[in-house]
């Protein structure tokens, strides 16, 4: 099928809105039509040139939207679902897999920028290959993803908030629940209130943290701070 995407053929170089063809999904991989993706710093790292990929590619890897397609074999989702997108699928058929550890996946780092099978389903007009950014390529109308890449959530659930959770919320509560593990009266200090940072401070309250100190240069960050629940705001301009 023709959809528009961005893709990024070099890097220091704009983006380029344009249609392209995607294949698809073969077996396993699901077929999704993109409500909301968002831009995350590790987008730009690679736009920049400071984190080197095969490009072309299409970028974009924290979205959320609706399943269209299913290839052959995929249980977890069905057309109509909605799904947040993860940038970290795991193969299904690996050691750590079968054992139930789908977080050690050995196929979750291995050449991430095509799918499970080695091959791209997007390609420019012309017929060359793009890779697909963290196996997502969400700066599109349209992605094909491995089964285990989409995650169904409520259809009540606003898809272009839903879309942060696949990076900037998971990474900011995570990094608080798992890593941190605050307790509930805790007091935290947050450096920096970008969307990682806002999170970490979600998950602050979501923990029972009875103090959250948010520190940034912006003054809107730190009103940002405020809505998401810290208690304390350092303007260290």
């Amino acid at each position: 099928m023709e959809i528009k995407a961005a893709v990024l053929y070099e890097a220091n170089t704009p983006l380029i809105v344009e249609p392209v063809r995607l294949d698809d999904p073969k077996d396993g991989e699901v077929l999704v039509r993109i409500a909301a993706s968002g831009v995350c710093h590790s987008d730009y790292h690679v736009m920049k040139g400071e984190w080197r990929p095969p490009l072309p590619m299409v970028l974009g890897h924290e979205a959320a939207g609706i399943v269209e397609r299913v290839g052959a074999g995929v249980a977890r989702v069905r057309p109509g679902d909605h799904v947040i997108l993860n940038f970290r699928p795991n193969c299904g058929w690996c050691d750590h897999c079968a054992r139930g550890e789908p977080v050690l996946c050995n196929g979750a780092d291995s050449d991430r920028w095509l799918l499970f099978d080695g091959t791209t389903r997007l390609h420019t007009s012309e017929g060359r290959d793009l890779h697909h950014f963290a196996r997502v390529a969400s700066f599109a109308e349209y992605a094909v993803v491995p089964e285990s890449g989409a995650v169904p959530v409520r259809d009540d659930v606003p898809l272009d908030r839903a879309a942060l959770i696949g990076c900037a919320v998971m990474t900011g509560v995570g990094a608080v629940i798992n890593t941190a593990r605050v307790e509930a009266g805790s007091s935290v200090l947050v450096i920096g209130c970008g969307g990682v940072g806002l999170n970490c401070i979600q998950g602050a309250v979501l923990a029972g943290a009875e103090r959250i100190i948010a520190v940034d240069v912006k003054a809107n960050k730190l009103e940002y701070a405020r809505q998401f629940g810290a208690t304390d705001l350092l303007d260290a301009s």
